[in-house]
């Protein structure tokens, strides 16, 4: 899995690119919590849940299906995050859904059930260039975690984040 620390880059680019305007900090908040909830699935690893179930790690909390239940859930906040129910949704959706995106670019795992309920198939990109995250907090930071943040800062910190600032000057270049 990606870490904790790179999933929220793709709402923080997201919003830099969409700016202020439409993506309000209290959104980006919460696109920010979405990135990282499908990873509670983790918890079923302590309940004994096999990973390899639809309800085990890397299943049915990495699908679109639950990215749109949780914009969906979201959507009844959209006046505290200070956005449309649409705009409030579309965010939170890719949030959600970028997850499983960045889980199926990793080295390790069994695949992202992306399409479930519709499919039970555990998929990855053809490229997987993200080291995967350890599981394990101390593992994290005694051993793996240098390797993944430097593997997630070149595959994903820097192009989303350039890919923002290119849209955002392309943005701010068409209002004048």
């Amino acid at each position: 899995m990606a870490s904790v620390f790179t999933h929220p880059i793709v709402p923080v680019a997201l919003a830099i690119a969409l700016g202020r305007r439409r993506v309000s900090l209290p959104l980006v908040a919460v696109g920010m919590a979405a990135s990282v909830l499908p990873d509670l699935d983790v918890v079923g690893l302590r309940l004994r849940i096999p990973y390899s179930s639809d309800f085990g790690h890397r299943g049915f909390t990495h699908s679109l299906v639950f990215a749109a239940a949780v914009a969906l859930v979201a959507t009844a906040g959209a006046a505290w995050w200070h956005a449309s129910r649409a705009a409030t949704f579309m965010f939170v959706f890719l949030s959600c859904a970028s997850h499983g995106l960045l889980d199926m670019l990793t080295t390790a795992g069994r695949g992202v059930e992306y399409f479930w309920p519709f499919s039970t198939h555990r998929y990855f990109l053809p490229v997987r260039v993200i080291e995967s995250s350890s599981l394990s907090i101390t593992r994290f930071f005694q051993v793996t975690g240098g390797r993944v943040l430097h593997s997630e800062l070149l595959w994903v910190w820097v192009p989303c984040l350039a890919a923002a600032f290119i849209a955002r000057a392309i943005r701010k270049g068409n209002a004048l």
